[in-house]
Parts: C-alpha cells; sequence; structure tokens
C-alpha cells in the first residue's frame, strides 16, 4: 500500500495547521452541519472534515464514519492535500494509490471518495472537505460545486476565529502596555509632587495625576467592554468612586447618585478629571483637623435636550467670602477649561454650606 509522501512545504504546512489551534477542540454544531449537508446533497454515507497532522488524520466533524481520528498510514486525504483543490475518485479499487488500502478493500470499503482543500490564504493545504461512500459514483456539477463552497465556508470560520484570536492578544498586550506606561506616568508625577517646593507647581502635578487617573479608568472601562469609543457613564463614575473610597480618609464619607448614559469617551476624560478635581480638593481643604465631612456626586440627564448634569458639592468649610471665582485656585482653572472643551456651563454656588459645582453639558450621543 503506497504512503502518501510529505507535503513539500510540510513544516510551514503544519506551522499554519497548529496556528488555528483546531485540533482536540470539541464538536461544534456549525461544523457538524456542514458535514451533514454535504452527505446529503452528494447522496453520500460519509462526509468529514479532516485535519492532515504529522502522524495522524483528525476529523473536526464527521457523519458516518464514527471515529475522530484515523492513522495516516490509511488516509485518502493525505494523498489529496498533494494534487489540485478538488479531487474526485469514482472507484477507489482502480486507483493505484488507494486499491490495496484496508479501508477500500472488502464489501464495505470505501470505494468513492471526493474532495475540496482546506487551504489557508498562502496556499497551504490543512486538510479536506470530503465525502465517501461503499458504491462507485460519479457526482454532478452541482454537487461539486456545493463541496467547493462547503470547503470556502469551513475556511472561513476558521479564518475568523483566528483574526478575533489575534486580535484579542494583540488587545490584551496594548492594555497591558497602556496600563503599566500609565502606572510608570502616574508614579513620576506623584513622586515630582512629593519633590516640589512651590505650592503652586504641586498642585498642578497633583491635577495632572488626577487626570491620568481618570484617563486609567477610562481605559479600563474601554477594555472590558469593547465599545469603541463609547463609554457607559453610570458605571464609569462608579468605578471613579470605588477608586476615591479606597484613598480618601476615614473621616469623609463618599456618596454617589449616577444613571445608565452613554457619552464618548472625550466626555467621560472630561467628567471624570472634573470629579477627579472636585474629590481631591475637597478632601485636601475641605475638612480641617479631620472633622467629618460628606462629598456628593450627583450624575443626571434631561430626556428632551440630552444635557447631562454633574453636580460635586461638600459640607465642608467651603471657600473665604473674598475669594474670586473667575480668578480661582488651579482647580477652578481646569474646570473652566473643561467646560470650554465641551461647550459646558460652569456654575459654583458659594451660598450654601461647603461648595457646590455644577457641570452641564449636551452629549454628542444620542439615546
Amino acid at each position: 500500500m503506497p504512503v502518501a509522501s510529505s507535503h513539500p512545504q510540510q513544516a510551514e504546512r503544519l506551522a499554519a495547521l497548529y496556528a488555528y489551534e483546531i485540533l482536540e477542540t470539541e464538536r461544534e454544531r456549525e461544523f457538524d452541519e456542514i458535514v451533514q449537508l454535504a452527505a446529503a446533497t452528494c447522496g453520500t454515507a460519509i462526509s468529514v472534515i479532516n485535519f492532515i497532522d504529522a502522524e495522524r488524520q483528525w476529523f473536526k466533524a464527521e457523519t458516518g464514519l464514527g471515529v475522530r481520528e484515523t492513522p495516516l498510514a490509511t488516509s485518502l486525504c493525505s494523498h489529496v492535500i498533494l494534487e489540485d483543490e478538488f479531487v474526485e475518485i469514482n472507484d477507489t479499487l482502480l486507483d493505484p494509490r488507494m486499491s490495496d488500502n484496508p479501508l477500500c478493500c472488502g464489501d464495505a470499503g470505501l470505494r468513492f471518495y471526493a474532495g475540496a482543500l482546506l487551504k489557508t490564504a498562502d496556499g497551504l493545504p490543512l486538510g479536506t472537505l470530503c465525502v465517501l461512500d461503499n458504491q462507485p459514483k460519479e457526482l454532478t456539477p452541482l454537487q461539486r460545486d456545493t463541496i467547493r463552497v462547503l470547503a470556502s465556508q469551513v475556511m472561513a470560520q476558521l479564518d475568523l476565529r483566528k483574526t478575533l484570536k489575534d486580535a484579542e492578544m494583540l488587545r490584551k498586550e496594548v492594555d497591558h502596555r497602556v496600563k503599566n506606561s500609565l502606572q510608570s506616568l502616574s508614579s513620576l508625577v506623584r513622586l515630582a509632587g512629593r519633590e516640589a517646593k512651590a505650592e503652586e507647581t504641586t498642585e498642578a502635578l497633583a491635577t495632572i495625576g488626577s487626570r491620568i487617573d481618570a484617563v486609567a479608568m477610562l481605559h479600563q472601562e474601554l477594555y472590558r467592554t469593547d465599545a469603541g469609543h463609547i463609554i457607559e457613564l453610570g458605571r464609569y463614575i462608579k468605578n471613579l468612586m470605588s477608586h476615591f473610597r479606597q484613598i480618601i480618609p476615614d473621616n469623609v464619607t463618599l456618596n454617589c447618585q449616577t444613571i445608565d448614559t452613554k457619552v464618548t469617551s472625550n466626555e467621560a476624560v472630561a467628567v471624570g478629571t472634573l470629579i477627579n478635581e472636585f474629590v481631591a480638593n475637597a478632601v485636601k481643604h475641605a475638612f480641617p483637623d479631620n472633622r467629618p465631612g460628606q462629598i456628593d456626586v450627583v450624575v443626571t440627564r434631561n430626556a428632551d435636550d440630552r444635557r447631562i448634569r454633574v453636580n460635586c458639592r461638600d459640607n465642608g468649610v467651603g471657600l473665604s467670602e473674598n475669594v474670586d471665582i473667575s480668578s480661582g485656585g488651579l482647580g477652578m482653572q481646569i474646570a473652566a477649561v473643561i467646560s470650554a472643551e465641551l461647550d459646558a456651563k460652569l456654575d459654583v454656588d458659594t451660598k450654601v454650606s461647603g461648595l457646590d459645582v455644577t457641570f452641564e453639558f449636551k452629549s454628542t450621543i444620542s439615546e
């Protein structure tokens, strides 16, 4: 019995096969339906989706065969992958490659074979989609075309899965690098802030750190949801609040009321930076001598005009009476810049106890 020669690009072919990570996977309905359709269309007892490994023939799907793999020595498809894209053998006993193959001999032997190659975009054959029967036969042109089309669908499935898997691996690598970069940058900013001599420099670096934190949280949200540049603002803010609760002192209570609404990533960063800045300043200035206090963050949305309202307030010592809001500290300057970025309306209420800041803007995302 002649054994098929190795493919001339055997090493590259096997590497391509293993890259699909299809071997040893469980049976799946999508592939089972393909072999069932192929057998029914061609009127054959058997149909398989097979892959030619180094020492065996492994079946991803089969109907009428009852096994998941066979030795390469008796494989009909190991011969076929060396030939044209489509091979039809009307009577295997008349073919010198298969006439003495144990699978073809005897009353129940495989007497008919037809298969189309499963090959990569580079032309490397991985296996075949084939139909087999116990009687010699000849396919019609429509049946041959059906096998070719179904083989193309098998490869389309495999290519799609591989592309998605490769994209996920790249995404994880990018996520890892971005997180490391943001963490390193945040650490450098905080270190510089501790060593800074001028109060204005310290405040500026603290604000930059807040911005980095907001971007880091945004990146985490984007990675988890995979929703492109669209962010679920309510969930994003809740994550920010969870982060703050881990670092604020025990004498300060942080409350949050928000809604589920979608915004762009740019809008989310602006809102996150504003909240970051307010909370950081409130913790630093609003509750001297460890006096107990409360910080509230409330987010609402007007259904009629899509305007989102972010209200941050505390019940701390508030601003001194002679403070000029229009030329306030760096925190207020940052808030003013964010307002300009989003064409937002910024209100600061100093008449209440503590501080009350409202930031209102019209989202570009319609719901």
